[in-house]
């Protein structure tokens, strides 16, 4: 079986820029993957190369074991991607679109799929209206009802909530996650790093066009062994011995711990240095402090 997506080597140039650097990249089928990165890292030049709509300087891409230039027709049909820009015609309304857009794949009778693609997204009660009527939140949905429209296997989410409210990113996942489960491969780009946290089991992260970390979601945690201790005092001072390792915001202190068993010193340097503890809570690193580090450490 084929991997979803997969590419080799990709380096990319414009001029003296080089955007790409030799990625390597596979995503197996059904997989919910994350591709992070800050902006200029390089993740909108792949998805593009990977979408056919920029040639990489050297190096290859497949969609579903095509050749995105060799077999580009089939790479296309085999790919739904929602761009980070808001693109429309607003000379058509909502319905017109997705047809349109069927047309484009040869789709004929497609109307019980876009019924189900509007209802899906929320947008049957805007299927008479004119693009250019529709807010930002709407439109995206009318954007990823359009990638959809010909039922990819594979579906590229470039910043697809980036300007939405919360209920309907809510709705959008939902969607989405539906789709996944029913087998299709999802490649979401995201600075809203709790989605990907959420959503995702692996996650690649490109910093000036390197793949810098890739592994599974629960790897990444446990090669991150640090560990805090967040607490407040109702009295008393912080010892010199760890007001120089902690760090202070709002009244509280958070510690770093390189154990669990280390929380017993700090709790009985502050009993004998006469301060009184208030709320105590163990934290974890999340995705976001994780995806600092890596970017720092690389």
């Amino acid at each position: 079986m084929h991997p979803a997506l997969e590419v080799r080597d990709i380096h990319k140039r414009f001029g003296d820029l080089h955007a790409l650097r030799g990625v390597d990249l596979t995503v197996e089928q059904g997989e919910f993957f994350a591709l992070l990165g800050p902006n200029g890292a390089g993740k909108s030049t792949l998805i593009n190369i990977i979408a056919g709509l920029a040639r990489p300087t050297s190096g290859t891409a497949l969609v579903m074991g095509h050749d995105v230039r060799a077999d580009y027709r089939a790479a296309r049909r085999a790919l739904g991607v929602v761009p980070q820009e808001l693109v429309f015609d607003p000379f058509f309304t909502v319905r017109e679109s997705l047809e349109i857009q069927s047309g484009y794949f040869g789709l004929r009778r497609n109307d019980a799929w876009i019924d189900e693609l509007l209802a899906g997204l929320g947008l049957t009660d805007k299927a008479d209206t004119n693009m250019r009527r529709l807010s930002g939140g709407m439109k995206r949905r009318v954007l990823v009802a359009q990638a959809l429209v010909h039922k990819p296997p594979v579906i590229i989410l470039d910043e697809p909530t980036a300007g939405v409210d919360v209920e309907l990113r809510q709705s959008l996942w939902q969607f989405i996650q539906k789709l996944n489960s029913e087998g299709h491969t999802v490649l979401l780009t995201t600075h809203y790093l709790e989605e990907a946290e959420t959503l995702c089991k692996r996650i690649a992260m490109l910093k000036q066009g390197r793949i810098v970390a890739l592994d599974t979601k629960d790897n990444l945690f446990a090669s991150f062994t640090d560990k805090y201790v967040r607490f407040s005092l109702k009295s008393g001072q912080m010892p010199a011995s760890l007001r120089e390792q902690a760090c202070e915001a709002n009244g509280c202190y958070t510690l770093p711990l390189q154990d669990y068993a280390e929380l017993e010193r700090v709790l009985r340097s502050l009993r004998e240095n006469g301060a009184t503890v208030g709320e105590v809570e163990l934290v974890k690193p999340d995705l976001e402090e994780i995806f600092v580090q890596v970017m720092r450490t690389h």
